[in-house]
C-alpha cells in the first residue's frame, strides 16, 4: 500500500494543477520564512498537496471535483487529523485571484503552529542560602553596601 501511495504522489507531482502550479514557487525550497513544504506528500494511505511536517501543516487546495467528493474528503480528513495534522483548505479560484490572503493565511499559521506552547513553565525558584549560577557566597545581606 506504500508503494502505491508514493507511486501516486510522483505522478501527482508531474501533473499539478494550475492553482498548485501557481502556489508551489512560494512555498518550495524553504522559501517561504523558511517553512519548509513538501508537494503532493503521501500521509498514510492518502497524498496532500502540500505539507510541511515540521509542525504538522497540510493545505489542501479544492475545486468543482471536490463538491461531488465531500464524503471522501471528510474520511481523509478526520484521518489526517488524528495523525495531528492541521489542514488548510482554499479554493483554487482563491489562490487564482487573491494568492496574497491566502499565502498571508498559511504564513500565520506556520507562526503560530511553531511557536512554543504558553504558558512557559517558571523558572525553578532558587533554595534559600544557595547561591545560583553566576552568584558569588557572601557574607553580607543584599541590602548591605560593601566598601
Amino acid at each position: 500500500m506504500k508503494n502505491k501511495t508514493i507511486e501516486i504522489a510522483r505522478k501527482l507531482r508531474k501533473n499539478l494543477s494550475p492553482a498548485e502550479k501557481r502556489l508551489w514557487p512560494r512555498l518550495r525550497d524553504r522559501r517561504f520564512a523558511g517553512f519548509k513544504f513538501r508537494r503532493q506528500h503521501p500521509i498514510g494511505a492518502f497524498v496532500v498537496d502540500f505539507c510541511c511536517p515540521r509542525i504538522a501543516l497540510v493545505v489542501e487546495l479544492d475545486g468543482e471535483s471536490h463538491l461531488e467528493r465531500q464524503c471522501e474528503d471528510k474520511a481523509r480528513e478526520a484521518f489526517l487529523v488524528s495523525e495531528g495534522m492541521l489542514i488548510l483548505r482554499f479554493w483554487n479560484t482563491e489562490v487564482y485571484d487573491d494568492l496574497e490572503p491566502v499565502l498571508e493565511k498559511i504564513y500565520q499559521t506556520c507562526v503560530t503552529r511553531s511557536a512554543p506552547s504558553w504558558p512557559f513553565p517558571s523558572p525553578p525558584t532558587p533554595l534559600p542560602g544557595v547561591p545560583g549560577r553566576g552568584e558569588q557566597e557572601t557574607d553580607t545581606l543584599p541590602h548591605e553596601r560593601i566598601e
